[in-house]
């Protein structure tokens, strides 16, 4: 089996399969990424067997039709050494070749039969989205999921399919972000009845792979996994396990005061405030007070910050604590000429940001006897 094509293509395809590959697994083929060469073209292969990236390889010259397991850390690193503008791929009974215009290497090469099979995007019905926007969804939603947890599906990032609409919601028990964008369906797609949790691996994987020029996302929902397709990529991944708490009741509906703020300048008081915080004292005073917002931080052994703010207030004061991590990380997912609102009622009871009526975020304030 022998095939040609652009070097800069074939590795960025191969990036893309390589991110699913498990860094630590005690199954050696899953350290490889599986290539498939058919008349239809060249798709790369990675899993863990929980997720999966199929990356199709545009602009491929071959004949030949076979597969072929690539060694993910070496082919990496030929592949970020080689400058060539071409690259050949030789695939034979005793080693995998690779050659640039001066540059020939020969690795050897386990059997692809071997290869957990991995589910192609067959589906006729799916739900669409557009690509930048499922884009910008992932990316303000999935900060706030939490990784490590074992507590119900806080690992993972909550999709709703509503009438015409997709809303994504994530949560680590102490701070929410919910955003939600049009939806089209494609055929006769049905609303999953079972809870459908992504886990946050996945889609920040599915983030990575959209290309600038995509211009949708198609989702496929099944009773276990979903297959997500975008362009050249498709990501496969088993749903999460657990149940998502009910956001929508810790979303509080009215506050005592709605104060907007640009977020460039906020951000900025924000990560000023920081500085003068550690871990046992991580929290930050919010004043909200005549037409200003002071930030104050104090921590033992470090020293202590006072941040002023110009803002539109006029209002009786405020004021709340908050771990500035939490504001600082909704604030750089944002444009920064932006404008947020923030909803208040008091120092004990959760404020909401919003941006435009498609984007809230909810953050449980500190208690300040911390």
């Amino acid at each position: 089996m022998q095939l040609t094509c652009d070097r800069a293509l074939f590795s960025n395809a191969f990036s893309a399969a390589a991110s699913a590959v498990p860094s630590r697994t005690p199954k050696d083929i899953l350290k490889n990424v599986f290539m498939s060469v058919s008349s239809s073209g060249v798709e790369l292969v990675g899993t863990d067997q929980e997720i999966a990236i199929r990356s199709r390889v545009e602009g491929v010259q071959t004949n030949s039709d076979g597969s072929a397991l690539l060694p993910t850390q070496r082919v990496s690193s030929i592949l970020r050494e080689l400058h060539d503008e071409r690259l050949e791929i030789e695939v034979n009974e005793r080693a995998l070749i690779l050659k640039g215009a001066g540059s020939r290497f020969q690795l050897s090469s386990e059997d692809p039969l071997e290869y957990p099979p991995v589910p192609e995007f067959s589906e006729t019905d799916y739900f669409r989205v557009p690509a930048p926007v499922f884009r910008q969804m992932i990316r303000r939603t999935a900060f706030a999921t939490d990784t490590e947890s074992t507590r119900y599906a806080l690992g993972g990032l909550l999709m709703e399919f509503g009438e015409g609409t997709l809303t994504l919601a994530a949560t680590d028990s102490r701070r929410l972000a919910v955003t939600t964008s049009v939806c089209e369906r494609v055929g006769k797609p049905k609303a999953p009845e079972k809870t459908t949790v992504v886990p946050t691996k996945a889609m920040s994987l599915l983030e990575r792979s959209i290309d600038p020029n995509a211009e949708f996302v198609d989702i496929a929902v099944r009773d276990n996994d979903v297959l997500m397709r975008t362009g050249s990529c498709t990501v496969y991944s088993r749903l999460v396990e657990g149940r998502f708490p009910r956001y929508r009741d810790v979303i509080p509906r009215t506050g005592a005061v709605n104060i907007p703020l640009p977020v460039a300048p906020f951000l900025a008081a924000v990560r000023q405030s920081q500085i003068i915080t550690d871990e046992e004292s991580r929290g930050v005073d919010f004043l909200f007070a005549e037409s200003t917002l002071t930030l104050c931080s104090q921590a033992n052994d470090v020293g202590e910050s006072r941040v002023e703010l110009p803002i539109e207030y006029d209002h009786s004061e405020i004021r709340i604590t908050f771990d500035p991590r939490y504001v600082s990380e909704f604030l750089r997912v944002l444009s920064q000429d932006a404008l947020v609102e923030l909803q208040l009622t008091d120092a004990d009871t959760a404020a909401v940001f919003r941006v435009e009526d498609s984007y809230t975020y909810v953050i449980m304030p500190l208690s300040r006897d911390r």
